[in-house]
């Protein structure tokens, strides 16, 4: 899963370089291959790409969560939350452990200041995270920040 404050490489490719990407694999473009550029495209922050690939994925394997999971992020990242709300919600009813889906599901609610329901998900992190894990702590700090900021 993508991760906020972590150095990672970032590979950048124009759409013109991707699409020679999908059509020199044999059988041209594949679920997976469309899954894979949409992953980069998510890494390398190019939203409307990542969107693009990751949806043309989905109507090829309507039953991977964390294409949706990273369907979800996409959207909320270009403040669609109608439609990430939408795609982080199949991920968690395609595997209700999601522990990525269900952070990002959090902090997306903590963005349109519904805090009972980002508690509600940092709840279900700590059921499901049997010993420390990095989601529920991102979700907590993430809490904790949307609390600080909104005292009055």
């Amino acid at each position: 899963m993508l991760r906020s404050g972590r150095s990672r490489s970032i590979w950048v490719f124009s759409i013109t370089e991707m699409r020679t990407l999908i059509a020199s694999r044999p059988g041209g473009a594949s679920a997976s291959s469309e899954y894979t550029l949409g992953k980069k495209a998510v890494e390398a922050k190019d939203w409307a790409n990542a969107i693009q690939f990751l949806s043309r994925a989905e109507v090829q394997d309507d039953r991977n969560s964390d294409l949706e999971t990273l369907l979800g992020y996409a959207y909320r990242h270009i403040g669609r939350f109608d439609e990430a709300f939408r795609h982080y919600e199949i991920a968690l009813r395609l595997n209700p452990r999601h522990r990525g889906a269900r952070e990002y599901i959090g902090e997306a609610y903590l963005m349109v200041n519904n805090l009972a329901q980002a508690e509600e998900q940092l709840a279900a992190l700590k059921e499901i995270c049997l010993i420390p894990c990095e989601e529920y702590a991102d979700l907590e700090k993430a809490i904790a920040t949307y609390r600080a900021g909104h005292r009055k």
